[in-house]
């Protein structure tokens, strides 16, 4: 059984599609569609994760993991390697795990409210604001993770997972204009990080408008 990987292009299961082809682990991308529009396709992956969220791996095991963090963690300890993710005992250890989680579970998430605010506010008058005040908060946020980075990576000389966060999530809101204006190092990063091979395809076939 081969590790597959549901994915949509250009989604958030491209930050672990880029770390398996840096890892050169085999895999099957299993297209999941588009999960807010396809109601048969959101039917189908949530008997496989309830959420029916992606990015969802399912291992060789048949085990099913979700939560891009996790699956970050989980393919370092996989593979025994610690190019990606910084080993306990190591200096830049306690800043990747803290921004990571920051990623995780303050910026990625306005992606979530404010990509379809219909599932979070009933009336379609208070949907424009909504929209609005999220999508200034995630540019907050972001000014808050720019201050932090370091260069020519995020943890400074070397690369790790985070740069491959910053370099699929810079294809977002607010747009590459806004992170080269008001978060240039994060920018920086984004166009760095393309330059790996293996990420540069990822990143080329889910973002082919560069």
């Amino acid at each position: 059984m081969t590790i597959k990987l549901y994915a949509n292009a250009g989604w958030g299961s491209a930050i672990v599609e880029a770390q398996l082809a840096w890892y050169g682990i085999d895999f099957q991308l299993v297209e999941s569609g588009d999960l807010f529009q396809d109601a048969a396709a959101r039917e189908k992956l949530a008997t496989i994760n309830p959420l029916a969220q992606i990015p969802t791996l399912v291992l060789d095991s048949g085990e099913i993991l979700t939560e891009s963090a996790a699956i970050t963690l989980y393919l370092a300890d996989m593979t025994g390697s610690d190019a990606l993710v910084p080993g306990p005992g190591s200096r830049e250890r306690m800043a990747f795990l803290r921004w990571l989680v920051f990623i995780v579970a303050n910026i990625y998430p306005t992606y979530t409210y404010a990509d379809d605010p219909s599932r979070f506010v009933a009336e379609e008058a208070a949907r424009k604001p909504f929209f609005k005040a999220v999508n200034a908060y995630a540019q907050k946020l972001y000014t808050q993770l720019d201050g932090a980075a370091g260069s020519p990576w995020f943890l400074g000389e070397r690369m790790s997972a985070l740069d491959i966060y910053i370099g699929v999530m810079t294809n977002w809101r607010p747009g590459k204009a806004w992170y080269e204006a008001s978060a240039p190092r994060l920018a920086a990063i984004a166009g760095r990080v393309g330059e790996n091979p293996a990420v540069g395809r990822v990143l080329a076939r889910n973002f082919p408008e560069g």
